[in-house]
This record gives C-alpha cells, structure tokens and sequence, in this order.
C-alpha cells in the first residue's frame, strides 16, 4: 500500500480542492449513475468552507500530492456545499446524536489506493475523540461500495431535487464508532 499522509485542509487548498472534487464528481459517478443524474450531482454535492474553518476537514497527499479530501462535522449538515439548499449550522450533542462525516472525495488518479479508508479512520477517530459514538453520513451511488465495506448500515434512501429537475440518490447510512 501506498504511503498515505494526511493534515488539514486550509483556504489555501480550496482552489486544489474544488478541482479534484469536480474531477472525481464527472470520472467516478458515470460508473454508478445516468449522465443526467452526475451533471445533477454538481448541484448537491461540492465545497463545503464550513467544514475548513471548524478545522474538521483533511487532506489526503501521496509525495506531496492531493490524492483524496474529505471530514467530518459536529454540525447537522448532512451532505452537500455552500451552495446546497438546507443546510444546517446546528452544533450536535455529542450524546445523543451522531457525527457527519462530509464531503469524501478521491482523485481519480488515486482510486482504489486505501485514500477512502484512510480519510473514514481518521474522521472516526477525530468523531470520537469529542464524545461522538455513531457517525451518519450521505453516499452517492459511488461511494456506497467503500462506506459499506467500512461497516455502514443503509438508513435511507433520499431522492434529492435540484434546480433543473433531476433528482439524485443520496443513501443516508451509519455506523457505531
């Protein structure tokens, strides 16, 4: 397995970050989903700052390189970006609620590398450590593969609209940590 290192993101990766989050949006989700379905997907998922600035969002480098991004939250947003409708800046009780782990994303030149697992170990960890036990999150169609053989349970189907009419699978799905 590759050398894997990981620190947090910062607003100096953004521009990096939104690059690989779109390339990994139109080469990974063809595989799962109908051409209108992933130029859908660009409304639903996407750059989320506020996970940066809450310190709770990592990179994932191999030499040096951007090979997967992704975090987690003690905030009741479940998926998408600044742009997506319905979010919620609501602070969880660790007690009684589960984590996020939000926006994952690995480049396509780094698929099937341990990026994914990596980035799921360490928002666990980091979930945890706050008092957290159970995270949730939101898969696409893609990364339902990885999230299930890392011990998610499927929660819920969500059909989620977006401004051009196309709804796009979102499976809320969770686990004990």
């Amino acid at each position: 397995m590759d050398k894997l290192s990981h620190r947090l993101a910062t607003a100096n990766d953004l521009p990096a970050l939104k690059t690989l989050m779109n390339a990994a949006i139109a080469q990974l989700l063809p595989a799962f989903l109908p051409p209108a379905e992933v130029e859908a997907s660009f409304a639903v998922m996407g750059l989320d700052t506020q996970l940066i600035e809450d310190g709770t969002y990592f990179v994932v480098e191999l030499e040096g390189e951007i090979a997967g991004c992704g975090g987690w939250s003690r905030r009741a947003t479940l998926f998408g970006g600044n742009h997506t409708a319905g979010r919620d800046a609501r602070l969880l009780d660790p007690k009684s609620e589960p984590a996020r782990v939000r926006a994952m994303y690995t480049s396509p030149a780094f698929t099937r590398r341990g990026v994914g697992r990596r980035i799921l170990e360490i928002c666990e960890a980091a979930a945890r450590a706050e008092g957290f036990t159970s995270v949730e999150l939101g898969a696409t169609m893609g990364g339902k593969p990885l999230y299930a053989a890392c011990g998610y349970n499927p929660i819920e189907l969500m059909m989620v609209p977006t401004p051009g009419g196309v709804t796009v699978p979102i499976l809320r799905m969770g686990k004990p940590i």
